[in-house]
């Protein structure tokens, strides 16, 4: 039986709207999906998203307002599988007019899917920086070098964000501490390739998702949106030139 309470439907659409913003979904694609499935249960959507908020209005086919609530938007964490996993949920849901129960029951098996392990994560990361610097012409020593110091570098950032600290002065840490290990080595072993070595143990910071974000939501008309993405990208660059020049400038490298 289809269940179109608006209540039940309005936090359904809040918590999807805020896991795709959280999870790193652009705007379009969040009004996109919030639309599709209020039109699944035959209400029409009014909503407003903004980095920290979505606030949402729904309307039943009188036009009559049936709901209207705000959801703050968490932090920022990557994890495209709940963005697929959403997408196609709401396409099965044109397909099948699911309950509002199986949609909840299906959002928090998203949820609850476990992440990769936490050392295969700082293997891989540190695997593809050193990747980056083989590309850039670096030796294999360079490359061991480049993998120890992103690896040490992401282990202090993820230590960091279990504590809460700003993300910004995480970042800056994060990329002087890489920068600080590369510089060290490099100190007491010689290498001609002393620039690509500190730019490529740096390559894990790199904000593309908010910057790339950024450029969708102003291409598709949301202009603030996209704004504050992209200053969020460019305060994070800021921050990762800053941790590195500081590690250039004890170890006199330029």
């Amino acid at each position: 039986m289809l269940e179109n309470r608006p209540s039940k439907l309005g936090n359904l659409l809040l918590e999807i709207g805020v896991l795709l913003m959280s999870s790193g979904a652009n705007t379009h694609r969040i009004r996109v999906t919030i639309n599709r499935i209020a039109d699944c249960y035959n209400y029409k959507t009014d909503f407003l998203i903004t980095h920290r908020t979505i606030i949402l209005t729904l309307k039943d086919v009188e036009g009559n307002t049936a709901f209207t609530q705000l959801k703050q938007t968490n932090t920022l964490v990557p994890n495209f599988r709940i963005v697929s996993g959403i997408s196609r949920l709401s396409w099965n849901l044109v397909e099948n007019k699911l309950p509002i129960q199986s949609i909840w029951e299906e959002i928090n098996r998203l949820k609850s899917l476990p992440h990769y392990p936490r050392f295969i994560v700082l293997i891989v990361v540190a695997f593809a920086c050193s990747s980056f610097c083989r590309l850039s012409g670096g030796g294999f020593l360079d490359m061991g070098i480049v993998f120890i110091s992103s690896f040490s570098g992401l282990f202090l950032k993820q230590e960091m964000a279990k504590k809460k600290t700003n993300p910004y002065i995480g970042v800056l840490l994060a990329s002087f501490f890489t920068s600080l290990i590369s510089g060290g080595i490099l100190f007491f072993m010689s290498s001609n390739q002393q620039s690509i070595i500190l730019v490529t143990s740096i390559l894990y910071l790199i904000p593309g998702i908010p910057l790339i974000n950024s450029i969708t939501d102003i291409l598709d008309g949301y202009s603030l949106n996209g704004m504050i993405r992209g200053v969020n990208g460019t305060v994070t660059s800021f921050a990762i030139a800053a941790g590195l020049l500081l590690a250039m400038l004890i170890f006199k490298t330029f």
